[in-house]
């Protein structure tokens, strides 16, 4: 089935869907899954991201996602300026992502309170977005789901700690995945879920043993 956001794309700032209000998603997914205000962004370009992303607007889209601004926002021309009050700041080179998708960018961020995220996504095409890798773990999420992202030890039994956790509140997993980094290291999981998960569940999944991290990723509506 076609639904009308496949035929007329999003509302958004242009030029185009997949350099510039994709990218503007990415920023925003980036600066969600830091948990922190973004002050420091080294980011890469890959692909067409790096050849044609300046005529597109890609840089400036980037950054104005980072400083949280949707895709419609009227501002993202003045991303760079805007950056500068706010003491946001960055660079961009080019990079050679083996095997990437062609509107692909990684960024080094840290925020205002120290926290650091390496994050590897790509533009998808019509303002969609796919995250392929967080501190260099493989993953693969859209934000089209509410989504729980979940570091943690690669311990036995903390999947089933988790799942058990999700049922207790009767949420509904539509898609999961786990990846790690090696056996033995760390590992991170992926749960997507149709309705946003309780703030007591996510606080009851962040105190089980060998959970290091949880981020709840809340769909935009």
């Amino acid at each position: 089935m076609i639904d009308i956001f496949d035929i007329m794309g999003p509302i958004m700032v242009g030029p185009s869907s997949s350099h510039t209000a994709g990218a503007v998603r990415i920023g925003r997914m980036a600066r969600t899954l830091l948990g922190d205000t973004p002050v420091k962004a080294a980011i890469h370009l890959h692909g067409s991201f790096a050849t044609t992303g300046v005529g597109h607007g890609t840089d400036k889209a980037l950054v104005a996602g980072l400083l949280g601004m949707p895709p419609d926002d009227l501002d993202i021309p003045l991303s760079f300026d805007i950056a500068a009050e706010k003491g946001l700041k960055f660079t961009f080179d080019e990079i050679d992502l083996r095997d990437a998708h062609p509107n692909s960018v990684r960024m080094e961020l840290t925020g205002e309170n120290s926290r650091r995220l390496s994050i590897q996504a790509c533009s998808t095409g019509g303002g969609r977005i796919l995250v392929t890798r967080l501190d260099g773990i493989h993953v693969s999420f859209t934000g089209d789901y509410h989504t729980l992202i979940i570091e943690n030890m690669d311990n036995r039994g903390n999947l089933a700690d988790v799942t058990t956790a999700l049922a207790l509140a009767g949420v509904n997993v539509a898609n999961m995945s786990m990846n790690r980094s090696s056996k033995g290291g760390n590992a991170m999981m992926i749960i997507e879920t149709d309705d946003p998960v309780p703030d007591y569940i996510v606080q009851l999944i962040e105190r089980q043993p060998g959970i290091l991290q949880v981020i709840h990723y809340r769909r935009e509506s």
